[in-house]
């Protein structure tokens, strides 16, 4: 039996792997300045090509942004490169089997369903004509026959904002945004639109009405249309 052995690290991995301990070690925030290249790289003990392309792997990964003229930042840690890989996985099963945006739809649901109970304990009336009016300007569109993708992305992030959970909701926009660059891909009939705008209304009430059971039918009806044009093109 032989044993594997584990190749090393390419100096840019390595260099990739410094800086972000440089960062921890050092407490650096969003926003706060990194040392210039030439500081870097005597920081670290890498050589100038290493820091640089180390830089470039990081800045895609949104761990430090590159300011042209500035200099070197610690990112904002977003999620932008999780959002362009599901995407493109996404629209790679596109015309398959659509499994990716199968999944991210029941993610979605789950997260939301699983939350019913702190929604309902954070619900405020201030959210209530927030979420209110949205819904109703839903409704309003899907009976023109128009979609409302921005009113439904604004609706799940301020349904989630008051639980105080700012991974939840980074994540919520995030498979928010992947489900909008693949939706019209899919070809949504105006009645499921309608069936959707509704469920948001239902949504809002429920919630408000602290009924925890009929929160969770809401959110599944609301994730149903889509989940059954889903399974129809895969059959």
């Amino acid at each position: 039996m032989t044993t594997a052995v584990a190749r090393p690290q390419s100096a840019q991995l390595q260099a990739v792997e410094r800086i972000k301990s440089y960062i921890l070690d050092h407490r650096l925030r969003a926003g706060d300045p990194l040392p210039t290249e030439s500081e870097l790289t005597a920081a670290i003990g890498a050589s100038r090509s290493s820091v640089r392309e180390a830089i470039r792997t990081l800045a895609a990964l949104d761990i430090v942004e590159v300011r042209h003229g500035h200099g070197t930042f610690v990112g904002r840690l977003s999620l932008s490169a999780m959002i362009e890989s599901l995407a493109f996985r996404s629209m790679l099963s596109n015309g398959t089997d659509y499994a990716v945006l199968a999944d991210l739809v029941s993610i979605r649901q789950l997260m939301e369903q699983g939350f019913a109970r702190p929604i309902i304990d954070s619900f405020t009336a201030a959210q209530e004509k927030g979420l209110g009016d949205l819904a109703r300007q839903m409704k309003t569109l899907a009976k023109e026959g128009k979609p409302y993708i921005e009113q439904d992305r604004q609706f799940h992030l301020l349904l989630l904002e008051p639980l105080g959970n700012h991974l939840v909701v980074q994540l919520t926009g995030a498979f928010w945004e992947v489900q909008a660059r693949v939706a019209p891909s899919l070809d949504v009939a105006p009645a499921d639109w309608l069936r959707t705008a509704n469920a948001h209304v239902e949504i809002v009430d429920s919630a408000a009405a602290g009924d925890l059971e009929r929160l969770r039918n809401a959110i599944e009806e609301h994730y149903a249309p889509i989940r059954n044009h889903i399974r129809n093109l895969h059959a």
